[in-house]
């Protein structure tokens, strides 16, 4: 698209109006620009875009009554744009950054202690429950699994695991008591 402007004496007024613009606004801009985006790189090309998207629309004819408003305006919205594109995020950059990679093993060696112990406190139980506490807990049945399996309906089943359960409880209290 070839942009025509009516003469020489426009052209010349709009360069002025741009490059005085410059000069005024361009380092306010820039700092604004880098405590959005957190990239100096980043905010100049913004600044830069910003005046040069600012003289396309002066040479298209458009009128700008409040220049510093104008330029904030047109600034703000391409970082928004920027903010709104999707980057790809290297994994090298990242450990530059610190990011230290590492497998955190306590969680799971607690479950798994926790689980020992339970494993015990369920053989403490009488059979009515045992059976019943491992097919839900250690074996990971649901109750119309386990209804399938033993005859009793579901909510028989449920009912009897929160009793286990119950049990469970009074069986670890009182080896806390009688540990401590």
């Amino acid at each position: 698209m070839v942009l025509k402007l009516s003469t020489k004496k426009d052209r010349l007024k709009i360069n002025a109006d741009i490059t005085e613009a410059h000069t005024l606004h361009q380092s306010g801009m820039n700092k604004h620009a880098v405590y959005k985006t957190h990239d100096v790189d980043l905010s100049e090309d913004l600044v830069q875009v910003t005046f040069l998207k600012t003289l396309l629309y002066l040479r298209r004819g458009g009128k700008i009554h409040l220049m510093r408003a104008f330029l904030n305006h047109i600034l703000n919205d391409l970082i928004t744009d920027e903010y709104r594109k999707r980057k790809p995020v290297s994994l090298d950059a990242l450990l530059e950054k610190g990011l230290e990679v590492g497998v955190d093993d306590t969680e799971r060696l607690i479950n798994t202690f926790d689980g020992k112990k339970v494993v015990g406190l369920i053989d403490q139980l009488p059979v009515k429950y045992r059976v019943i506490m491992s097919m839900r807990y250690i074996q990971n049945l649901t109750f119309k699994q386990m209804s399938l399996l033993t005859g009793k309906t579901p909510n028989t089943l449920a009912v009897q695991s929160h009793r286990g359960l119950k049990k469970l409880r009074a069986i670890e209290k009182t080896k806390t008591l009688s540990s401590s």
